[in-house]
């Protein structure tokens, strides 16, 4: 049973943000690192990747909408991202990392000390897309948390920090490490004995320049900007998923 679990979300292969969670002194102590997907649909896709596979069997993975979009898209098939960067990302990928984001789990679930069961994924437990929110209410939580039996459910997808009770269930948010919205750095989560939400700074100019150097994104710069160096608030991205929050079956 592991005591210390870190727990990295939506990195979207952003990785001078990733390499500075990595650096976190309570990340390298953890006996295990939970990647809650959407791992490499950004700049550096391949890099990222690769970073992730170092961390040996600490790591947990779990899929990602974006990760199943840039397997179906490596292999020749269509999705209907909306992102610019997930065609070129597909193209970026060996066949090894393909095959590594095809074949991840929907959930993972872990006895955690101090927690007990905690079941992990990426946007709900049933589906690796819909959304729900901090302020969605408990009639929504009931529907897409269903038969879960886990008292922690922790869940990414929407890039924004949050904990909160969902009819005594805990429901965690770690962020985004890669594409954060409300506050710049690179957003985490710690778990055992309790829940912390963290946020790791790091220098967003130093990062914009290596992703310029080192992407081969045409789109690059703009990238930059918008999601290392002024990214959204929490209140232009709740304008944009709350609609899809108030959906009422999984897609």
């Amino acid at each position: 049973m592991p005591s210390s679990v870190a727990v990295l979300s939506d990195i979207h292969g952003v990785l001078p943000a990733l390499d500075a969670v990595l650096a976190e002194p309570d990340v390298q102590a953890a006996d295990v690192v939970v990647l809650c997907g959407d791992h490499a649909a950004g700049p550096l896709p391949s890099a990222t990747l690769d970073r992730l596979v170092a961390l040996g069997d600490r790591a947990v993975w779990v899929r990602g909408n974006a990760d199943r979009e840039l397997a179906a898209l490596a292999g020749g098939g269509t999705t209907n991202i909306p992102d610019p960067i997930a065609p070129w990302a597909a193209t970026q990928l060996r066949p090894d990392q393909v095959r590594l984001l095809a074949g991840l789990p929907l959930t993972v679930t872990l006895d955690i000390d101090g927690l007990g069961e905690v079941l992990f994924c990426h946007a709900t437990p049933r589906d690796d897309e819909e959304v729900v929110l901090v302020d969605s209410p408990l009639s929504r939580w009931a529907e897409v948390l269903g038969d879960v039996t886990a008292p922690t459910v922790v869940c990414g997808h929407t890039h924004m920090p949050f904990t909160r009770l969902a009819d005594r269930r805990r429901v965690v948010n770690p962020g985004s490490v890669g594409m954060p919205y409300g506050t710049t750095g690179a957003h985490w989560a710690r778990l055992g004995p309790g829940v912390e939400l963290r946020r790791t700074p790091y220098d967003a100019e130093k990062a914009c320049r290596q992703l310029v150097a080192e992407s081969g994104y045409p789109g690059i710069g703009e990238f930059a900007d918008y999601f290392v160096r002024n990214p959204a608030s929490d209140a232009e991205a709740l304008r944009v998923f709350s609609p899809r929050a108030r959906a009422t079956s999984a897609t």
